[in-house]
This record gives C-alpha cells, sequence and structure tokens, in this order.
C-alpha cells in the first residue's frame, strides 16, 4: 500500500463530513461540527493550515555531510520523531462508524507506539472513550499519553484513576476544550481552571503533566505556575474560538518566554515534515498532529499509520538535511525566514 492508496480509501469511508483531501486544511469541511470542521465561519482551522505555509525554509548545504537523528527525549522515554498523534474521541460521531473509540484507539497507539513515537488519546462525555483508551495505552506498554477534558473535579478524579490504570508515563488537559458544548451548563462547573484548580490537578495525576490549549505568554506563565511540565500551543483545531491567532503566529513568543522550565508542543495545521521542521525552529521541542492520523487509521489501519509516520518522517529528515541540521539541536531559528 501506498499513502496515496491509504487517502484513497479514507475516501470512501471517512463519512459525511471529512473528505481525506489530499491537503488537509480545513477548507472542505468548512465550519462543519460534528465532523473534523471548526467553529463559526471556520477560520481558524484555515489559518493554522497557512501560515505554516508563508514560512520559508533556508536552504544551507555547505555544511558537513553526515547522517541526520530525529531522535527525541520526553520524561525520560527515547522517541524516533518529534511528533505525535494528537488526541481524538468519539471518532463514530465526527467521521463514520468504521470505527469506534475502542478500535480506533487499538489501532492508533499500538502502531504510533511500532513506529517509535506516541499517541495522545482522547476523552469524551461516554466514559468508555477513557477507559478504551487508557486499555490501548496499557497494552503498548505506556506508551500513549491519556488527555482529559476540564470536567469539574469529581469528574476528573475519576479520569485521571482511570489514566494511571493504563500505566502511561504522562498525562493531559486539554484546557481549550473549555468551549465545547456538552462542557458547559455543567452541574458542578466544567471548563476553565483556574491556576489554583490546575495545580490541584496535576498534583492528582502524580505524573508529568501536559497542559494543552495555551495561547498566549500569559497562558503559558500559569500553565507554569501551576507546576506543568509542558505545554502545547494550540487552539483546538479552530473548534473553539472564531478569529482565533493561528498557532504558527504565536508559537515563538511563547516558546521564548518558558523554553527553560517545560517542554513546548504545537499543533494546529501541521501536515508534513517541513512543516515539523518550521515549527521546531520557531521553538517548539515537538508537535502533534490529530486529522491525518484519523485519516490514515480509516484509510489503511495500522499500516496506514506505519506509513504516514514515515512520510512524515523522511521529510523532516530532508529538511534538516538541507538546511544544515544533524540533530534536533542544531535546528535553530535562523533556519526560517518569516
Amino acid at each position: 500500500m501506498t499513502y496515496a492508496e491509504v487517502l484513497e480509501n479514507a475516501q470512501s469511508c471517512m463519512g459525511k463530513w471529512c473528505k481525506a483531501c489530499n491537503i488537509c486544511n480545513g477548507k472542505a469541511c468548512g465550519n462543519q461540527i460534528p465532523g473534523p470542521g471548526a467553529k463559526g465561519t471556520g477560520d481558524t482551522a484555515f489559518r493554522n493550515y497557512s501560515k505554516w505555509q508563508e514560512i520559508r525554509v533556508n536552504m544551507d548545504t555547505l555544511t558537513e555531510n553526515k547522517p541526520v537523528d530525529t531522535g527525541f527525549e520526553l520524561f525520560g522515554r527515547q522517541f524516533k520523531y518529534p511528533f505525535f498523534a494528537a488526541p481524538v474521541g468519539a471518532v463514530n460521531t465526527h467521521y463514520s462508524d468504521k470505527y469506534n473509540d475502542l478500535t480506533y484507539n487499538n489501532v492508533l497507539v499500538s502502531a504510533c507506539a511500532k513506529e517509535g513515537i506516541a499517541a495522545f488519546t482522547g476523552d469524551g462525555v461516554d466514559p468508555k472513550v477513557m477507559e478504551y483508551a487508557s486499555d490501548a495505552i496499557k497494552l503498548a506498554g505506556g506508551t500513549g499519553i491519556p488527555t482529559i477534558k476540564p470536567w469539574n473535579i469529581d469528574i476528573i478524579t475519576q479520569k485521571i484513576a482511570l489514566a494511571k490504570k493504563s500505566e502511561c508515563f504522562a498525562m493531559a488537559m486539554d484546557v481549550d476544550a473549555a468551549g465545547l458544548p456538552f462542557l458547559k451548563n455543567m452541574t458542578p462547573p466544567a471548563g476553565s481552571k483556574s491556576v489554583e484548580e490546575l495545580a490541584e490537578i496535576i498534583r492528582l495525576a502524580g505524573k508529568p503533566f501536559i497542559v494543552k490549549g495555551i495561547m498566549t505568554v500569559k497562558g503559558a506563565l500559569k500553565a507554569k505556575e501551576a507546576g506543568a511540565s509542558a505545554i502545547v500551543v494550540s487552539n483546538h483545531g479552530g473548534r473553539v474560538l472564531d478569529q482565533c491567532p493561528a498557532t504558527a503566529e504565536v508559537l515563538a513568543e511563547i516558546a521564548d518566554a518558558v523554553k527553560d522550565s517545560m517542554k513546548i508542543f504545537v499543533d494546529g495545521g501541521i501536515r508534513s515534515g517541513t512543516d515539523i521542521f518550521k515549527a521546531l525552529a520557531l521553538g517548539a521541542d515537538a508537535v502533534l498532529i490529530c486529522r491525518p492520523f484519523v485519516t490514515a487509521v480509516y484509510g489503511g489501519a495500522e499500516e496506514g499509520v506505519k506509513l504516514y509516520i514515515e512520510k512524515l518522517g523522511a521529510e523532516l529528515k530532508d529538511a534538516m538535511q538541507m538546511c544544515g541540521a544533524h540533530s534536533l539541536k542544531e535546528i535553530t531559528r535562523d533556519m526560517v525566514r518569516l
């Protein structure tokens, strides 16, 4: 199977919203929710993609000709590449019923672990979403990061207990999910968290904790104050706030503010190994990619995931080689043109 065949297969079974486009840029799915689309006009999702494309890479081949090392260390674990599958939940609602959260996580988590990266897993209203994710991570030897929604503290405590059973090496919370409709008007309240509330959640987790949904320096400093080990610069794929800046527009200033004290991830419209290179040059340690991994699962199961990871890895290595970086530490901001 080729990656082109994966896309072709996916186009026949993704459901009525996602088109499994050759370039996943948020245009064809627009503002369709449920589905992979964005909130309001759909502007933020497309902006995420387009801003990465405006950044150019600076070629420099007057360097030593030696192998490129893409190895990445996170919380004591070594990974083959600095990119991970981003969390998604309720796949049969947003895509099609070819997969549910049990079968999707079993494919994605296992395939990512076999190929030397890790998958973040999703959460949802149905408690089984987190149960299935935790089971899949445990089967993969703990190589996965369960991501919990910003519920009220009682539900969060239950979710953390489930996540711990997975023997995961880290946990995450997508605080940007506070804008999702099913979290609003809950009793007790769910959604946005104060620094004090986040600190209590991190304490309960008892593992390296990643806060996803940071879009300002102010937010990054709050996550740092609460004790986060890492942040994800993310606007939830444009699904929670229309007219939001693209992640590429805010990454550098956030990284400059907190890079010395925590790991920096970024997501949103990153679609190629060259995009990954640009993100690392702007200060990210690693990136998350969501929708193309869904397409890879639907279009080719484990083989589809393997092919997509290999594609990204080859593109990243090529960009590094052609810009004179032979390890991730050698990627610098002057290797891109804004």
